[in-house]
């Protein structure tokens, strides 16, 4: 067994979800990092259209992102509770049987996205000046779908066991390589929008290719080829797991794409501004993913391992911390974020100008909300790992209404801040469904607490 591995069953939970979250933290921020390049390299030296374009295909980009994302992550519940309860025959059957789904769906998303992408920018809205940017990025990025699943499934089978450090390493090898990239490309080779897609593209497989290295190392997860046969006790609760998820993340994308066609309408400078504070997002909720990450593996091997107590006190534990994060965050974002979207944002003297004033009014008031969106991302991720990823979905469709219903209505009563106040709706309506699911699905699946269940 890989030393890196480890079982979240026995120690102080609060001290096992920090650990296991600080390295999945870094490795956001190294994957943030080239993300922000991207925007910084796309934006200070192809312009304002250039960095318009890529904030037009964002969230359809991040539809993408969101069900592969929700698959792998659905997939890695299983792993985790089969790893929690020591059934190694059937890890390595429930990891080929992920696999093999993996594939199947990579190859689906690839063909729907080329050719549903041209028809949805145009339904969109998108401006005709920045339309043939957008569609040449999001061509790029659907090529390369399947190279995106295999690097998060892999990233998700670590995690799983317990190993943060592995993703973060990737995380650092795949930054170097994206800004070594987009400098080449973008500046050197005069690629384009194009350049810094195929950038990232590449990175992604060379974590993907790390991750899988040492995958390969551990000796639980040899498989062999009946491992990869679908079996009917398995797949199906693969995808029960994972669909739902997936279909949550499409909801919320689908809100965004909402959003975004009324952000179309304000024209090119709002939207640069608007992408410009929508790069930060990653950062804002950098910590959020890392203990919703860390919950999701803490809370399967613990329920796995039947050791219920332990579970209540690592949502507790993981709450306190998460809070306490989003205000040191939100803190840093209004004192320094000015100097920050700096680096994103050209133009003339008034474009900067009107740029810098819309982007920084949306990360104030994301800002301030920072702590509705981290609650939200623990309660989320507990749920999903009890083994219920279906309420959590109900969220996704919490938020969808919401961010639907304010950025169509705010508006019109309000102007564009309306669009700023949607986001943090949204985060509140999930949150409503989602305290309200954990203390169902707690009390169905957690026995009284018991003194043999708390931390060694």
């Amino acid at each position: 067994m890989a030393v890196r591995i480890k079982s979240m069953t026995e120690g102080n939970p609060g001290k096992l979800i920090v650990a296991f979250a600080l390295p999945l933290m870094m490795g956001n921020v190294f994957q943030q990092l080239y993300t922000v390049v991207d925007t910084m390299v796309v934006g200070k030296y192809l312009g304002v259209d250039a960095l318009a374009a890529l904030g037009a295909a964002d969230w359809l980009n991040w539809l993408t992102l969101g069900i592969v994302q929700g698959l792998t992550q659905g997939f890695a519940i299983l792993m985790a509770q089969e790893f929690g309860a020591m059934r190694m025959d059937s890890l390595r059957r429930v990891v080929g049987n992920s696999a093999v789904l993996s594939v199947i769906f990579s190859v689906l998303l690839t063909g729907v996205g080329q050719a549903a992408v041209r028809p949805v920018l145009l339904l969109l809205r998108t401006p005709e000046d920045i339309l043939p940017g957008s569609l040449l990025y999001l061509r790029v990025m659907f090529w390369g779908i399947p190279v995106v699943t295999a690097y998060n499934l892999l990233a998700c089978i670590l995690r799983s066991l317990g190993d943060g450090k592995t993703p973060l390493q990737a995380m650092v090898v795949a930054s170097i390589t994206n800004i070594v990239l987009d400098l080449v490309f973008v500046m050197v080779f005069q690629w384009g929008i194009a350049g810094a897609a195929a950038a990232t593209l590449i990175a992604q497989a060379v974590s993907g290719l790390f991750c899988l290295y040492h995958v390969r190392r551990i000796s639980m997860l040899h498989l062999t080829r009946e491992d990869c046969r679908l079996r009917r006790d398995i797949f199906p609760h693969l995808l029960g797991l994972g669909c739902p998820m997936a279909v949550q993340n499409c909801m919320i994308a689908v809100g965004g794409i909402v959003m975004q066609s009324i952000v179309n309408g304000f024209g090119v400078l709002f939207i640069a501004g608007f992408t410009a504070t929508n790069k930060l997002y990653g950062i804002l909720e950098i910590a959020a993913t890392s203990y919703g990450y860390a919950m999701i593996t803490y809370t399967g091997q613990n329920l796995g391992a039947e050791k219920y107590g332990r579970v209540r006190q690592g949502v507790r534990m993981a709450l306190i911390v998460a809070i306490a994060t989003s205000i040191v965050i939100a803190a840093v974002m209004i004192l320094f974020g000015k100097g920050i979207l700096g680096c994103f944002i050209s133009g003339t003297p008034e474009e900067a100008t009107r740029t810098m004033e819309i982007a920084y009014r949306y990360l104030t008031i994301m800002s301030v909300f920072l702590p509705v969106l981290y609650t939200l991302h623990v309660f989320r991720a507990s749920i999903q790992g009890m083994g219920n990823t279906r309420l959590p979905m109900l969220s996704g469709v919490a938020e969808f209404i919401m961010r639907t219903a304010f950025v169509l209505s705010l508006p019109l009563v309000i102007g564009e801040d309306g669009i700023f106040f949607a986001e943090v709706s949204a985060w509140i309506g999930a949150d409503i469904v989602l305290v309200i699911s954990y203390f169902i699905v707690a009390g169905k699946c957690l026995r009284p607490f018991y003194p043999a269940d708390t931390a060694d």
